[in-house]
């Protein structure tokens, strides 16, 4: 198995796909995705455009869908829910579809859909993506980071490196022969000197700041947490993830 880690879906190969893709979107679009699936919803549905969501939603009875998602962090007008994984309890998802929609985590799924086998991560269901890549060892795997619009983000990159660091304590592997670019070393490291304090880091970066602005001090609080959930997000046809 090699791993490959991307900052942000623009950065991936335009070339090729690997044999596994792992979105990760920790504030807040796969903590969101993992979250609302645990919670009983029958399936998550992204999109990275609000119109074609729109579209495809109405085609849904309105007690069988919810309409989330976010753009610069707030609800979008008129939906059900935003993108806080706080949200999504059993009561309001359980046996519900969510339309969702981001300003980066839905970019990153598109980019990947085509690849033979597309799932989700975040600090809250690591533990569970490292047994599902232990126990399929796809050749290659990228880690595809959803960043913020194009640029880097501290957060995906530590639960790239935190996904790397159990891979190698797990799978007794060392980290020269896993990583198949520079980057993976890099956000193996970022989480090793962050590890312990994944809270503190979250405030310190962008996203996280911009998150604070808005309020979303437990929405932070909770994404930091690690191998809280059971469930893996898996895509069963472009775009749709279930449990």
């Amino acid at each position: 198995m090699k791993l490959f880690v991307y900052h942000t879906p623009e950065r991936t190969p335009e070339d090729n796909l690997p044999d596994c893709a792992v979105v990760i979107d920790v504030l807040r679009a796969t903590t969101t995705i993992a979250t609302a699936l645990n919670s009983g919803a029958e399936a998550v549905q992204a999109f990275s455009d609000i119109d074609i969501l729109m579209e495809k939603s109405e085609r849904w009875l309105p007690d069988k869908r919810l309409r989330a998602g976010e753009r610069g962090g707030e609800k979008v007008p008129g939906f059900d829910l935003g993108n806080s994984p706080l949200d999504c309890v059993p009561q309001v998802v359980a046996g519900k579809r969510l339309f969702l929609t981001t300003t980066n985590g839905t970019r990153a799924l598109q980019r990947v859909s085509q690849a033979p086998i597309v799932i989700t991560a975040a600090q809250v269901n690591r533990q569970v993506v490292v047994n599902y890549l232990l126990d399929k060892q796809p050749e290659t795997v990228w880690l595809v980071g959803s960043g913020w619009e194009g640029s880097y983000s501290l957060e995906d990159t530590a639960c790239g490196g935190a996904i790397a660091d159990l891979l190698i304590k797990q799978g007794k592997m060392s980290l020269e022969a896993i990583a198949g670019n520079d980057e993976v070393i890099g956000a193996f490291s970022l989480y090793s000197q962050w590890q312990d304090n994944l809270l503190p880091l979250f405030h310190k970066c962008s996203h996280g700041q911009r998150l604070l602005r808005l309020n979303c001090h437990e929405d932070l609080e909770y994404c930091a947490k690690t191998d809280i959930l059971d469930v893996l997000p898996i895509q069963k046809e472009p775009g749709v993830l279930v449990k």
